[in-house]
């Protein structure tokens, strides 16, 4: 599989948001254009690295593929499969074997109960509640929330501080992310019940992308679901909103694989990422990619040559 001509396809589609219908990404008889690769059965001596569609975990996803192949491992890499739902079924189908994740939403993904919200109870939480053949090796210290943004003249304006400073002003404001988050109990529902948010409307946008941050600029959007990695935040002096009632659970970045494809040399590779990565490396490593233009698979090989 030619991995750099993969990549630049997935690259395209992750910043803009490819649609989950349609073509299955997951499909071996050619459904999965060219970030689709041979199965990950771990008999075959190879190791599939997925992730989900927004460049950030693209670029992790390179990143494991890069320290896995230093290591001597066969690597295939699915970029840009879709979202958790998508992605979590190719995990436990064999389709991949290993992807980037983050504790918290992953953790709430398998059990909407539970209560954690600093790392270490959330990392735990995560362990208990993984299915059968599913585990997680060390988390990084690198994270990245979930957060709600609004520009400058927007707080100044309304004198919006935190998530909670929204309630009088959210009926006359129209929030913005990614498709899923009107679902997720972390976000629509979540506003709801924990701040009591109601906002006028809600608008569909693609994760990761910029088209939230241009949605955001031009006032097509009031408030936005943004990554808090996102150099967009810093470049375009945005403001993140307080969570004083700890909606957005702390959100680790660690390996999810497949127990048949775990090996010590694997786990290894894995674990050595997660010790050198932390959030201030990854959000430049990510403004290289989203900023600067830089490939994701260069990137990636620039961390893992300096490990």
């Amino acid at each position: 599989m030619n991995r750099t001509t993969a990549l630049t396809a997935a690259l395209l589609t992750g910043l803009t948001l490819s649609a989950c219908g349609g073509s299955d990404p997951l499909d071996d008889s050619g459904g999965g254009g060219e970030d689709a690769g041979s199965s990950g059965d771990s008999g075959s001596g190879t190791v599939t690295v997925g992730s989900a569609n927004f460049p950030e975990n693209v670029l992790l996803a390179e990143i494991y593929a890069a320290a896995l192949e230093d290591a001597g491992v066969t690597v295939d890499t699915r970029l840009n499969i879709g979202n958790r739902e998508t992605y979590i079924q190719g995990i436990q189908d064999g389709s991949i074997d290993l992807i980037p994740e983050y504790t918290g939403n992953l953790t709430l993904f398998f059990n909407p109960e539970a209560e954690a919200t600093d790392p270490e109870g959330v990392y735990s939480e995560l362990q208990e509640a993984l299915p059968e053949g599913l585990t997680v090796l060390e988390r990084s210290e690198a994270e990245d929330k979930d957060s709600l943004v609004v520009t400058q003249q927007m707080a100044e304006e309304k004198g919006i501080e935190s998530i909670a400073d929204l309630e009088p002003v959210a009926g006359e404001l129209v929030l913005g992310g990614p498709p899923e988050f009107e679902e997720r109990e972390y976000g629509v529902p979540g506003l709801k019940e924990v701040y009591g948010l109601e906002f006028s409307a809600f608008r569909p946008l693609a994760a990761g992308s910029n088209l939230t941050v241009q949605s955001l600029i031009n006032g097509q959007v009031d408030v936005a679901n943004i990554f808090s990695t996102d150099p967009a935040i810093a470049e375009n002096d945005f403001v993140v909103l307080e969570d004083p009632e700890s909606l957005f659970v702390a959100q680790n970045v660690v390996p999810l694989i497949s127990e048949d494809a775990l090996n010590d040399t694997v786990a290894e590779a894995l674990n050595g990422v997660s010790s050198e990565l932390d959030t201030d490396l990854l959000t430049e490593l990510l403004s290289r990619v989203v900023t600067d233009g830089e490939n994701p698979e260069d990137v990636a090989r620039d961390f893992v040559d300096n490990l």
